[in-house]
């Protein structure tokens, strides 16, 4: 295909996972984000890739709340299509909303403002489930039904879909923005909804972790995440388009469960869950994001967890399994 992508926040969970397959299908990437950091997208590939993959990417430190430095990577990138993911998570934002409020919407107005200047041909950025209040569990939401979010996180990302929808009315520049809940799968190690993942990496482990969620959600495998981005930053060439993203609506003791059956007896009881309901609609219609643009995943969890333990039993293997989600195993590591 041989397209050219920027793509911010690619140190993050859903950004390994993008870089790594536009450059398995031989396409040109161009990364900004505001530290150099490659441990997530490395964990992706055998290390004896790994200097190929990292002579492939066009990495760029800088501050997507900065528009110059925005601009500036736009300038070298030339992109086709900006996939934009940088930003600051809810806890962050509810400790900072000030800092949450310049990056999550100070920097994604910074992003189309770069890519209206540019004439870059799509923007596709996360908004989020967050915006999204309390909705019954046992029917899909669409797109356009129960918008109250409840924290500033979610209200940062409501705010950029409505600049987006200004930034084609008034400039024709068009875009897409995915609504993820609960994602999960190698490479998720921070976020409020990360908890599921870190369950997975404990159990491989062999030790105890307690959930700190209980209830319905939606659980998306990271790859999915990434394969609808990519789908969007392809197919959208107009408009200002919002889609939920979704995988499979349960609850986070079913995953739990789940979790328990990939070990074996002696080390089963090991994942509890144990705290609040996220207030967030747990079961997500995105009919609008297949319709669209071909998006056709969908990992069910049973699998996803299956995939995520063989992963993290690999890199374990290997000496190459981050425990940075895991402070206490990391230090105990570190004593031995």
């Amino acid at each position: 295909m041989n397209r050219r992508y920027l793509v911010t926040g690619a140190n993050g969970c859903i950004g390994a996972w993008i870089v790594k397959i536009l450059l398995d299908r031989d396409d040109e990437v161009t990364t900004l984000d505001l530290e150099s950091g490659r441990h997530r997208l490395d964990s992706l590939f055998e290390v004896d890739r790994l200097p190929e993959i990292h002579a492939r990417i066009s990495e760029r430190t800088g501050d997507v709340g900065d528009l110059e430095d925005v601009r500036a990577a736009v300038r070298a990138a030339r992109p086709d299509a900006i996939i934009h993911l940088a930003g600051v998570q809810v806890p962050t934002c509810r400790a900072n909303p000030i800092l949450g409020a310049r990056v999550n919407v100070g920097g994604t107005l910074n992003v189309f403002e770069a890519a209206r200047e540019a004439g870059t041909s799509n923007v596709t950025y996360a908004s989020s489930a967050a915006v999204y209040g309390p909705a019954p569990a046992d029917r899909a939401v669409k797109e356009n039904e129960y918008i109250d979010p409840k924290t500033h996180y979610g209200v940062f990302k409501l705010a950029n879909e409505g600049n987006a929808d200004i930034y084609w009315n008034d400039h024709q520049v068009p875009s897409a923005g995915l609504r993820p809940l609960t994602i999960y799968g190698p490479g998720r190690d921070q976020g409020m909804t990360s908890a599921p993942t870190t369950a997975m990496k404990s159990a491989v482990l062999g030790a105890e972790f307690t959930m700190p969620l209980v209830g319905p959600s939606d659980f998306l495998y990271v790859e999915d995440a990434a394969r609808a981005f990519i789908a969007s930053a392809d197919a959208i060439s107009e408009g200002a388009h919002v889609f939920n993203i979704s995988g499979e609506s349960t609850t986070f003791e079913s995953c739990g469960e789940l979790i328990e059956d990939e070990l074996a007896g002696e080390r089963r009881g090991l994942i509890d869950c144990s705290g609040g309901v996220i207030p967030i609609a747990p079961n997500l219609d995105d009919q609008a994001l297949r319709s669209s643009t071909g998006y056709a995943q969908r990992t069910p969890l049973s699998e996803g967890v299956r995939r995520t333990m063989a992963t993290f039993e690999r890199l374990e293997r290997e000496g190459r399994l981050d425990l940075r989600d895991l402070p206490d195993l990391a230090r105990g590591a570190g004593e031995a």
